[in-house]
C-alpha cells in the first residue's frame, strides 16, 4: 500500500567534531509535540515518564526540571483520575518540556487533559469504548493540533490475537503489529493524520521484529524503547542494543529508554545512545578507561566526578580521563581536555599540549576548572 509522504523537514544534527555520515531514515509523516518535531526527517528526540504522583503538580514539576537539565525533550505523564487531569493545568503551564498525557480506558480524562494543555497524549482508541467516544478525543486533538500516540506493549495485545499467539498460530511481534494497526485504522477512518506508534516488549528481538515488520505498513513516526527493561544496569544494556541496531536501521524517530530508575537517568542513557552514533549535535563527549593492573590512580571517583559534571553542563567538547601511561596520553592528547594518570599523579593535557602534572586528589577538580578556562575563553573544540 502506497502512502503520501513530504520530504524531510528538518535533517538529522551531528557532533561539531564529527564528519556528516547519513544513515538512511524510513520516510515518515512529521508531526509536532509542542515544540518538538517527530518524523519526516526530523532529529530523534529523547523523551521520559514521570514517575511523581500527577496530582502533586510541585513534585511533578521539579522532576520534569530535573529531566530538562538532563537535556530531556520531551515528558510523559500518567493521568489516571479527574484530579490529576486538573494538576495538568499547572503542570503544563509551567513545565519547561512539552508534556503528553498518559490516558488508558476513560475518554473524559484525554479531554480533560487537552483542556488542561497537555501537547500530546498517550491513548489506545480502541480502549476508550464506542465510536462516538474516540470520536470526540478525534474532533478536540484535531482543533488543538495535539498528536496521538498508539502504543502496543507485548502484555496488551487483543485477545484474539493473545490466544493466537498462546496457540502458537501467530508470532508475537506480529501480533503486536496487527494489534497496533487496528488502532491506527480508526484514527485514519476519521482521517486523523496527527498519529505516532510504538511497539514494545521486554525482549529485545521481538522489539526488533515488530518495528521491522510495521516498518512499511504505515507512514506514522515510531517511537520506540524496551519496554520494562529492567534496572539501570540490565535496561541500559537492553535498550542500548534493541535501540542502536533500531537506530541504525532508520526505525527511530523518537525513543525512550525505560528504566528502574529515575526518569532523569533514562534521559542521559537515551542521549548517550544517540551519541555513540553520532546523533546529537554539541555536548560532550567523555573517554574513561576501564583500568588494569597498570593503573596507579583510584581512577574510578575521579571519572565518576567528571562525567557528574559533564552530564549537568554538557560542553561542547571531548574530555578523556586515563589511567596509565600506555594508552593515556594519546587519548588524552587527541582530546579538548584530558588526564593521564601517572603513580599517585597525573599529566593534565590541553588540546594535546601538556599543562602540568596535578597530584591525584586534585585530579577531578583539575579537569572540571580547565573545561571551564576553555568555556570562558570560548575556544574552538575539535
Amino acid at each position: 500500500m502506497a502512502f503520501p509522504l513530504g520530504a524531510p523537514t528538518q535533517s538529522t544534527v551531528w557532533y561539531s567534531f564529527m564528519m556528516p555520515k547519513q544513515h538512511p531514515r524510513r520516510r515518515s509523516r512529521s508531526i509536532q509535540i509542542g515544540s518538538v518535531a517527530i518524523g519526516g526527517g526530523a532529529a530523534i528526540s529523547v523523551q521520559s515518564m514521570t514517575n511523581t504522583d500527577t496530582r502533586d503538580a510541585r513534585a511533578t514539576l521539579a522532576q520534569i526540571e530535573r529531566c530538562a537539565q538532563a537535556r530531556c525533550d520531551l515528558i510523559r505523564c500518567a493521568v489516571p483520575d479527574m484530579a490529576a487531569a486538573e494538576a495538568l493545568k499547572t503542570i503544563c503551564a509551567e513545565s519547561p518540556l512539552p508534556v503528553i498525557a498518559d490516558i488508558h480506558f476513560d475518554y473524559t480524562l484525554a479531554l480533560a487533559a487537552m483542556e488542561a494543555g497537555a501537547h500530546g497524549l498517550r491513548l489506545n482508541p480502541g480502549n476508550i469504548g464506542s465510536r462516538d467516544r474516540v470520536r470526540a478525543v478525534v474532533s478536540a486533538a484535531r482543533e488543538r493540533r495535539v498528536p496521538i500516540r498508539i502504543g502496543v506493549n507485548a502484555g496488551s495485545i487483543a485477545r484474539p490475537l493473545a490466544r493466537r499467539v498462546d496457540a502458537g498460530d501467530m508470532a508475537l511481534a506480529d501480533a503486536m503489529v496487527e494489534s497496533a494497526l487496528e488502532h491506527v485504522r480508526i484514527l485514519e477512518e476519521m482521517d486523523y493524520d496527527q498519529i505516532k506508534i510504538s511497539l514494545k516488549a521486554s525482549d529485545v528481538r521481538t522489539t526488533i521484529d515488530a518495528y521491522r515488520a510495521l516498518a512499511d505498513k504505515t507512514p506514522w513516526p515510531f517511537h520506540v524503547g524496551v519496554t520494562e527493561a529492567g534496572t539501570t544496569r540490565a535496561g541500559t544494556i537492553k535498550s542500548a542494543v534493541a535501540l542502536g541496531i533500531l537506530i541504525e536501521e532508520g526505525l527511530v524517530d523518537t525513543l525512550r529508554v525505560s528504566l528502574t530508575a529515575p526518569p532523569e537517568e533514562e534521559v542521559v542513557v537515551g542521549r548517550e545512545i544517540l551519541k555513540s552514533l553520532d546523533l546529537i549535535a554539541g555536548g560532550h563527549r567523555f573517554i574513561s578507561c576501564p583500568t588494569c593492573g597498570r593503573t596507579e590512580i583510584d581512577m574510578t571517583p575521579i571519572a565518576e566526578a567528571v562525567e557528574r559534571y559533564l552530564i549537568q553542563t554538557d560542553p561542547p567538547l571531548t574530555v578523556a580521563v586515563m589511567g596509565c601511561v600506555v594508552n593515556g596520553p594519546g587519548e588524552a592528547r587527541h582530546a579538548d581536555v584530558g588526564i593521564a594518570g601517572g603513580r599517585g599523579q597525573g599529566i593534565l593535557y590541553r588540546k594535546g599540549k601538556v599543562i602540568r602534572k596535578v597530584p591525584e586528589s586534585e585530579l577531578a577538580s583539575a579537569l572540571i576548572r580547565e573545561i571551564e578556562s576553555i568555556l570562558a575563553e570560548g575556544e574552538e573544540t575539535q
